[in-house]
């Protein structure tokens, strides 16, 4: 069977990303090849795309992906062909198949589709990470999470209701009340409000605790001004831009702010903390703790689609890419 994927030849736009056949090599020691049956669909793919963040073309894009094992390399014994699993890990995900380290992936549990596998991953690990590890929420927090109704965003909602934590949202007006239905307790349309103001006057002055702000440029030096003294804000991503710098001095005006750019594989650097992020993952999908919105669903050679939809933020919850 032949292998199709989406290759970049030169980065650009959405119209960099073109369908075509491509040799697939037998996986090599530690290695398993796993015939997708969804890929997620994630703003970092863009951000390769366009050439923001480095990578040495031709290369397929994409970080997370769920599917059928179909050959495995010398020495691996954790799997065997017919495992159903899942991965977040480097390039390479918008592929028919693929090979990658049997170490990276993870078996996905009996009642878990490989759609909500895959998102669960990237999308899932990195609301965990922030809301767990990065700042761990408490029930006595205020949260601000900006793009809520995003593929992290509602699943941080569910997190943060689960723990007891308040969290405000900002999403575009018509996505507000999807938004409420993962978690969040109030909603702020930052196309038409001023956010800072708003969450100043929904906390009577208190400010929040921590600030999750993936949009970057367009959002936030606005972020620092939500903080109450000695509050963190937590920059992870830069949708609207690259951040530009900033004095410093800025964090001690403001009250002796914490600034930090973390990212998912620091926090699953190792076997067993992927597994165990990926483990209560699964749990809270099991127990319906959390529930996760495939919002798009796009045939993966029309990812030139989904990258136009994503960027025009015409979507909603998560997006997946499918093969065939």
């Amino acid at each position: 069977m032949a292998n199709h994927a989406i290759v970049i030849e030169q980065t650009g736009g959405p119209d960099a990303l073109v369908w075509q056949e491509v040799p697939i090599s037998d996986p090599g020691p530690g290695e398993i090849r796993i015939r997708h049956h969804a890929i997620g669909l994630n703003f970092i793919d863009t951000y390769f795309r366009s050439g923001l963040y480095p990578a040495t073309p031709p290369f397929t894009p994409g970080n997370e992906g769920a599917g059928e094992v179909v050959a495995i390399g010398e020495g691996v014994k954790r799997f065997a062909t017919g495992d159903r699993v899942a991965y977040t890990i480097g390039l390479g995900g918008y592929a028919e198949e693929r090979n990658l380290p049997a170490d990276r992936a993870v078996a996905i549990p009996d009642g878990v589709s490989y759609e909500t596998a895959a998102v669960a991953m990237l999308k899932g690990l990195t609301a965990r990470y922030l809301l767990c590890q990065t700042h761990e929420l408490s029930s006595r927090d205020t949260a601000l999470f900006h793009a809520a109704s995003g593929g992290v965003g509602l699943i941080a909602g569910q997190i943060a209701r689960h723990i007891g934590a308040r969290i405000i949202g900002t999403a575009s007006k018509g996505k507000h009340d999807l938004a409420r239905e993962h978690g969040y307790d109030e909603l702020i349309d930052y196309n038409n409000e001023d956010f800072a103001e708003r969450v100043k006057a929904l906390t009577d002055g208190a400010l929040c605790d921590v600030v999750y702000d993936s949009v970057g440029q367009a959002t936030l030096m606005k972020s620092l001004d939500c903080l109450r003294p000695r509050g963190l804000l937590v920059s992870f991503g830069q949708s609207s831009g690259k951040v530009d710098p900033f004095d410093l001095g800025l964090l001690s005006q403001n009250g002796s702010l914490y600034v930090t750019r973390p990212t998912l594989y620091h926090y699953i650097a190792d076997r067993s903390s992927l597994e165990e992020a990926a483990a209560q993952m699964f749990g809270w999908l099991a127990d319906g703790t959390v529930t996760i919105e495939i919002g798009q669903r796009f045939a993966l050679k029309d990812a030139a689609e989904a990258h136009r939809a994503l960027e025009a933020r015409e979507t909603v919850g998560a997006s997946v890419l499918l093969p065939g």
